[in-house]
Formats: structure tokens, C-alpha cells, sequence
């Protein structure tokens, strides 16, 4: 078993959180986890991505070879492109259908779903909506995480587990938003796969 997984996103959007709850669930199941991570400016909006790499063996590298990707897991669309070189033929992209708006020559969201559609293996979400619907568009991370979590090779109940643990010190009501965004994403990917 061996799951790579490149997140994406910019400052602020939560992808350390994502690969923190993969992690914790991937150490509930004994699995070997390797993680890399790349910030971008140091302010809210600046890239940010990370390289997790999973495994029922050894991890020598954190970082995934060019075209061995198994996952592409974004919050913001615009950022699920720029890693397009990592993916493997049949790996996924999962990204978030908005866009986070923050440079002035941002493109056209139907420019970015047309070029994500072109991907065999995509999934769009509109993780802002469900975030929104569950109670908090903080949670948005959580949707993707959800909705991802039919690829990642780690149970949802040890994801689940892992995000009541993450979030804990910031009061049942946060964990619960969070877990309500998480199993909607879970259920939007499986309207939609």
C-alpha cells in the first residue's frame, strides 16, 4: 500500500490542517508517513503546498517523483493546476471549484474548470457552499478532506477521529462544524464519482 498525495492551496486556506489529520490517521494505522511542505509568503494568500507520502512500508523521501502522484488534493483551483506535473496518469485531482481571489490577473473560474475537466480522474467541489451549509466557511479544508478521502488509503473513521483530535483545543463546537464538513464532503464525492 503507498498513497502520494501533493496539497495545494495559498495561505489561510487550511492545507497544513489537512496534512496534519492525514497524518494522524495514518499513524492510528501503523502506516510509515513521510511529509514535506513548502509555505509561500509568510501572509495569508501566499502559496502553499505539501508533499505526504503514506505507506505500509518504508518512506525514504518526502518528496513525490514528477508523474507519481497518486492524489492531488486542493483547496483553491488555480493552485490544483500548478501541480499537474506530479500527477500520475491515473491519479486524482480533487480541488475546490472557487477560487481564491488574490492576485489582480487571476483567470477565468470557466477557464480553470475547463482546463481541470480535462483531467480523466477529477473531482470539482464548490467546498465554500457545503462549508457554508455545515456552519463554517473556515471548514472548507474539511470538505476537500472529505471529499478526497475515498482516495486516500487510510479509514474515514481514523480521518474523522484524526480531526476531532486536531481540533479539539478549539472547543466542541469547532470539532463538530468540522466534522460536519468533513462527512459532507465525504457525501459529495460520492454524488458525484
Amino acid at each position: 500500500m503507498k498513497t502520494d498525495i501533493v496539497l495545494a492551496g495559498v495561505g489561510g486556506q487550511g492545507i497544513l490542517s489537512i496534512a496534519a489529520a492525514i497524518g494522524l490517521a495514518a499513524v492510528k494505522e501503523n502506516l510509515y508517513i513521510k511529509q514535506s511542505e513548502i509555505h509561500g509568503m509568510s501572509q495569508k494568500g501566499g502559496e502553499v503546498y505539501s508533499h505526504l507520502r503514506l505507506s505500509d512500508k518504508p518512506v525514504y523521501s518526502d518528496m513525490i517523483p514528477l508523474g507519481q502522484g497518486d492524489l492531488i488534493l486542493s483547496v483553491e483551483p488555480l493552485e490544483s493546476l500548478r501541480y499537474l506535473p506530479f500527477l500520475k496518469k491515473e491519479g486524482w485531482l480533487v480541488t475546490n471549484s472557487k477560487g481564491y481571489l488574490n492576485i489582480p490577473d487571476y483567470p477565468e473560474i470557466e477557464t480553470l474548470v475547463k482546463e481541470i475537466e480535462k483531467i480523466p480522474n477529477h473531482l470539482l467541489v464548490d467546498a465554500d457552499r457545503i462549508a457554508r451549509e455545515a456552519g463554517s466557511l473556515k471548514a472548507a479544508n474539511m470538505v476537500m478532506l472529505g471529499a478526497a478521502a475515498p482516495f486516500i488509503q487510510v479509514s474515514e473513521e481514523n480521518l474523522e477521529d484524526a480531526i476531532r483530535t486536531l481540533f479539539a483545543r478549539k472547543g466542541e463546537e469547532v470539532v463538530e462544524k468540522n466534522v460536519k464538513a468533513f462527512r459532507a464532503g465525504m457525501k459529495e464525492a460520492g454524488e458525484v464519482s
